[in-house]
């Protein structure tokens, strides 16, 4: 499984960024898929999660509200509708996908987004 990001860039603050993500590969074996995000000086952490066969969603707090996690498994995408953006925001995201059963994690590259106030 491959992962290939996308829609980064800079954006200035209140304003909207959606990410996707392309998942290449065999996506039979998928447990779920998670957005992360590494701001610097600070370790990578969890952003939005959804299952890959219904629609339970995880949100991390500071993000709640604003973003929007959702995929499309015809497609093989996954997205994340960034809204109303802030300096904070400012980060490296990755596109994540765990395995069943061994839990295995696959990541995209990371992709930049750049929030200006």
């Amino acid at each position: 499984v491959t992962l290939v990001e996308s829609g980064g860039g800079s954006v200035q603050t209140g304003e909207s960024r959606r990410l996707s993500c392309e998942i290449h590969g065999d996506t039979s074996n998928i447990l779920d898929m998670t957005w992360y995000r590494r701001t610097p000086g600070r370790s990578r952490e969890l952003v939005a999660r959804i299952n890959r066969n219904d629609d339970v969603t995880k949100y991390a707090n500071f993000v709640k509200g604003r973003f929007t996690i959702s995929r499309d498994n015809t497609q093989n995408m996954m997205y994340l509708q960034m809204n109303s953006l802030n300096p904070e925001d400012t980060a490296i995201y990755y596109c994540n996908v765990r395995m069943i059963r061994t839990y295995f994690n696959h990541w995209g590259q990371g992709i930049q987004v750049t929030v200006s106030s």
